[in-house]
């Protein structure tokens, strides 16, 4: 039996005279890999803040497991943000062990470095990492403390195709796990081979929400991107630099 564990309602977020997000809702139940889909400027990442309790609500709320985020809800949560900044001159190695001491009782480091496959690069220098190397090593970073619900904000912007579809792998054995993934994009291909539940976002607000499969079979196209360009006249996917 599935459970709830965070629901949106009336969800708002407003900058000055900037509506950033502007009346969610939706739920998301534990175990599942839920997508926040918009091209950029579509306020998948302020919505994200919202869930992780990084920002506060002009109006409407967040529940967890039925209640209000808990004292202890960063605890709860692991989150690879777009940008992180790593320690100048730390290996991956250095930086898993810098973060484990953060907390009472983390993942082992045995178990990191082989579920995300840091061996290869495990003694580099961080600066020297290409962009896939550096996305596993911070999706690691985020689970050092055994968190329950998994923030992933656009992790594959900027990745070439392989580093991407290797990414895909581990969020695929997180799911596995059993963990709750919250995952931003505008990759149409990645929401459809890892999100369980969708919301379509445009300029802060749903066009539409469901399981990938059944919002393009309703809609009557080939593809999540084509579904995005019937509904806003626009292109769901932009060009990005790779990141060698």
């Amino acid at each position: 039996m599935t459970e709830t564990i965070l629901a949106v309602r009336g969800l708002r977020k407003s900058y000055d005279d900037v509506v950033a997000v502007d009346g969610l809702d939706f739920e998301i139940e534990s175990g599942q890999c839920f997508g926040l889909l918009g091209p950029n400027g579509a306020g998948k990442s302020t919505t994200l803040a919202l869930l992780e309790g990084m920002e506060l609500p002009t109006s409407g709320s967040v529940t967890y497991r039925g209640g209000a985020l808990p004292a202890d809800y960063q605890d709860r949560v692991g989150i690879q943000f777009q940008a992180t900044a790593l320690q100048d001159y730390l290996t991956p190695f250095d930086n898993l062990k810098l973060f484990s001491s953060f907390y009472d009782d983390p993942i082992s480091m045995d178990r990191l470095i082989e579920q995300f496959r840091l061996g290869e690069f495990l003694h580099r220098d961080a600066r020297r990492l290409s962009g896939g190397q550096r996305q596993r090593l911070l999706l690691a970073l985020a689970l050092v403390h055994n968190p329950e619900i998994v923030f992933l904000d656009e992790p594959t912007t900027g990745l070439d195709p392989r580093s991407r579809r290797d990414l895909w792998d581990v969020v695929t054995d997180l799911k596995a796990d059993g963990r709750t993934l919250i995952l931003t994009t505008h990759y149409m291909e990645e929401a459809e081979v890892l999100c369980d539940q969708l919301v379509i976002l445009s300029h802060g607000q749903t066009l539409l929400q469901g399981t990938p499969k059944q919002l393009i079979k309703d809609a009557g196209v080939v593809d999540l991107d084509t579904l995005f360009l019937s509904l806003t006249g626009e292109p769901l996917v932009k060009t990005q630099e790779v990141i060698e």
